[in-house]
């Protein structure tokens, strides 16, 4: 069975990924840093609940240490993040992006480097990194698509350095799929639910590249109806 971790899953997309990924077979970890909404997601789902916090290095190494003991993992899906101070850009400051950053940016690189020689023991080791449409260079210089109306200095910027990231794991790991994902604009509480898309089809590209063998693709950047360029 396919073990898989997904961060930030008692909510949102983590959680509807988690019910998907619990469909199709998945064994799954459900990685929150709120204990009681975690372990209330992990029991409503029939999942695994594990405490974590991706800012935090004790509490991904007990996370790590947790599954380790439990068998080991096949699938990493960094979820977990924050949008950050909607402040009017004049207002930012580099204490607010540096608040983003440590969750979507230096979380992600804690959390996947940490769990690194787990999924080196794999058959078959994957990670997904969720990013969004607005980390796309392309996509948000182009006035027909709605990213390019957002301005939001620290969010943007991280999801556009998460998908550089993505490319040199996956140049670093070659024995990996190491993909990124843009869900789309989706209804959750990050963006107090105003996104067009149910979480289902926001999922939709993290359950698929969750899913790969050695044949698929890595180092891609993709969304539910395919390639998104960078």
């Amino acid at each position: 069975m396919t073990t898989t971790l997904i961060t930030g899953a008692n909510k949102g997309l983590g959680r509807e990924a988690a019910r998907r990924l619990l469909a199709a077979g998945h064994d799954v970890w459900v990685g929150a840093r709120d204990a009681t909404r975690g372990q209330a997601a992990a029991d409503e789902l029939g999942a695994r609940f594990v405490a974590l916090d991706v800012t935090d290095d004790a509490s991904v190494a007990a996370a790590v240490a947790t599954i380790e003991a439990a068998g080991g993992l096949d699938v990493l899906v960094n979820n977990a993040g924050i949008i950050g101070s909607q402040s009017p850009l004049a207002e930012i400051t580099a204490a607010d992006v540096a608040e983003v950053y440590a969750t979507n940016v230096f979380g992600v690189v804690r959390v996947t480097q940490a769990f690194v020689p787990l999924l080196e023991r794999s058959d078959n080791p994957v990670i997904v990194n969720v990013s969004s449409g607005l980390g796309s260079h392309v996509v948000v210089s182009d006035p027909d698509r709605i990213e390019s109306s957002f301005v939001a200095l620290g969010y943007t910027s991280s999801k556009a350095a998460l998908n550089m990231l993505t490319t040199q794991w996956a140049k670093g790991l070659p024995g990996m799929r190491v993909n990124v994902v843009d869900p789309g604009y989706t209804a959750t509480d990050l963006n107090g639910n105003s996104g067009p898309q149910t979480v289902q089809e926001g999922t939709d590209a993290i359950v698929a590249l969750a899913q790969l063998d050695q044949s698929g693709p890595t180092g891609s950047f993709s969304d539910r109806h395919g390639v998104v360029p960078w």
